[in-house]
């Protein structure tokens, strides 16, 4: 089972990292980085800077020439007279510097990114380099990195753009990723959570790849109790049935006891995350066993109308379907006898056993007045179960407020199974 689970789990978080790329194309980042870079320009500067660093007079002749050709986006004319500049001798760090950017930007502007790259490392080696340059050079170098699958540079230049104060939240995020294209779980990890932290702190919703990773290196590891944790986080984040249908899985797994079984398996069915035959025909049979055939029949034609029964196992569900069909009918016929006798009775336990046949049946309202007056009396003895089902039945009558309220009572349910409760309150809070 442990086997199944992981390898299920695996191929979901495989199934979306592998659909994962980083989306800086070399089109796209041409385009991005245009107007940012050639707004640093050296025109641009400021009097005093401008004063203090100028292009050499020897290189005037083939400078002004790049520089035209560049506004007349003649990028190839643009590289030969920078060419012809770089072979002058007595030039400074200052020109170098200009002559390397310059080149740089030519070939962004080819969409050659691969050229570009060292042009801007070069520029950053000369030292010339003003503050607000840096900053941008180390940028565009970490998003070249990136969008080129250079993950060790894009960690490196990275983690200069943090230490630097001037990461966003996707940078970071793409940090990341490159440590798990690396395979280095541990720090894809370490980032990951990094990037969800920086992305609450800026007011945003945290992406779901983010999880992704995290959920992808802990099946991996089989570190079951960190695929629990991250799941539930995606859940929260998503309420896919995918991630309801691995967690569930997971916790249902270690379960021992049949009354616990059956609330993970309410929970499974009521998120539509049932995805086996032998999930809906095993939830039945707990729930014939819980002298519930009405809520089990449902169940059970639910599953053969969306034709999830398979061929080998027809046989069998429909023997169990009609065993169930024919104490749902006698359930039926008793139960305005049973509601009088109930009401009749000091104690609650008739009256929230009532609730359950009527939610089996449907009819939420009964379910909701037979339950909630039981709970009334007290003297119950499944007092979770009573909760989960007056909870169920508002869900189902749209009553939000009421359901989560109901939801919430289940913490002072004494010795009520925590798997049971964590599972239920993350249900609860999903609920719309």
């Amino acid at each position: 089972m442990i086997q199944s689970i992981n390898k299920n789990a695996r191929a979901l978080a495989g199934a979306f990292t592998r659909g994962l790329r980083l989306t800086l194309g070399v089109a796209g980042l041409s385009t991005m980085l245009a107007t940012g870079l050639l707004a640093l320009h050296p025109a641009t500067s400021s009097a005093a800077e401008q004063k203090k660093q100028e292009i050499s007079r020897a290189l005037a002749k083939e400078m002004t020439a790049a520089q035209k050709a560049m506004q007349a986006s003649q990028w190839q004319d643009a590289l030969k007279a920078l060419e012809g500049a770089d072979q002058k001798s007595g030039i400074n760090a200052f020109d170098k510097k200009t002559i390397y950017y310059f080149r740089a930007i030519c070939y962004i502007k080819l969409n050659n990114l691969k050229a570009a790259q060292p042009e801007f490392e070069k520029a950053l080696a000369t030292g010339a380099a003003s503050s607000e340059e840096v900053v941008q050079y180390t940028k565009t170098l970490f998003q070249i990195s990136a969008s080129t699958g250079q993950f060790q540079k894009t960690i490196d230049y990275g983690k200069q753009i943090v230490d630097a104060g001037n990461a966003t939240p996707n940078d970071i995020a793409i940090i990341a990723q490159s440590y798990y294209q690396l395979k280095d779980c541990k720090d894809s990890t370490a980032w990951a959570d990094k990037a969800i932290a920086a992305t609450r702190k800026a007011g945003e919703t945290p992406k779901e790849n983010l999880y992704l990773f995290k959920l992808q290196c802990a099946s991996d590891a089989g570190d079951n109790a960190t695929m629990d944790t991250v799941l539930m986080d995606l859940i929260r984040l998503t309420d896919k049935t995918q991630y309801w249908n691995t967690l569930l899985r997971i916790e249902r797994q270690d379960e021992r006891e049949d009354h616990n079984t059956l609330m993970i398996y309410r929970i499974m069915y009521n998120t539509n995350s049932m995805n086996a035959d032998t999930d809906y025909i095993e939830m039945a049979q707990l729930l014939g066993d819980a002298a519930l055939p009405g809520e089990a029949q449902a169940v059970l034609d639910k599953a053969m109308a969306a034709g999830v029964i398979k061929d080998e196992h027809k046989e069998r569900t429909t023997r169990l379907l009609n065993s169930l069909k024919a104490r749902a009918d006698t359930d039926r016929k008793n139960i305005a006898q049973e509601d009088a006798e109930a009401q009749k009775n000091a104690g609650g336990e008739l009256d929230t056993k009532l609730g359950e046949v009527y939610y089996g049946f449907g009819d939420y309202q009964k379910a909701v007045d037979a339950i909630s007056r039981g709970l009334q009396k007290g003297n119950i003895k499944h007092l979770d179960e009573a909760y989960v089902y007056l909870a169920l039945s508002q869900v189902q009558l749209k009553n939000t407020a009421e359901a989560k309220r109901s939801f919430a009572n289940l913490k002072l349910v004494p010795n009520i199974s925590p798997r049971v409760l964590k599972l239920m309150e993350l249900y609860s809070a999903t609920l719309a």
